[in-house]
């Protein structure tokens, strides 16, 4: 990761803290010993459970690195920031799919935070992009792999 901003709301900020918090406290203390444990079985060249062991420190130490510079490099979006009148970083917004006639609701957040499953779409995903700006009651064309979804916006929250 380059030394890119970081756009992050209040929530996702916390958890990333607490993620790194979680990192450097206890999984290292655990990794740490499971490494002492594996060490004390003998010859390490052919110790699966050393290997593994290693492994997961290396990937916990990688994570940590990406974190601290995910952090440095954050913009927080505090809620008095977001516009109710036009989608932004922090908004949640209802679309209704003019085909179907479904809605959904979508929080707009940075793509460090983004997790489809809980409905958190980026602000640089195919839907993010095309509703970000937009006021409510805009019609807007999304274009996906099976072809172009028209949105329109139904409401603005914060």
């Amino acid at each position: 990761m380059s030394d890119k901003e970081v756009i992050l709301t209040q929530d996702g900020l916390k958890r990333l803290e607490e993620e790194l918090e979680n990192l450097k406290s206890v999984r290292r203390r655990e990794v740490a010993e499971r490494i002492k444990t594996a060490i004390g079985y003998g010859d390490i060249s052919e110790n699966s459970e050393y290997e593994d062991a290693k492994n997961e420190q290396a990937f916990i130490e990688g994570r940590i690195i990406t974190l601290e510079k995910m952090l440095r490099n954050a913009r927080i979006i505090n809620n008095d920031e977001i516009d109710t009148d036009t989608v932004s970083i922090g908004s949640t917004v209802t679309v209704e799919d003019l085909e179907y006639g479904d809605t959904m609701e979508y929080a707009i957040v940075g793509t460090a935070e983004s997790d489809p499953l809980k409905n958190k779409i980026s602000n640089e995903s195919p839907v993010g992009k095309a509703i970000l700006g937009k006021q409510k009651g805009a019609v807007v064309d999304v274009a996906v792999p099976a072809g172009v979804i028209q949105y329109k916006i139904v409401d603005i929250k914060k």
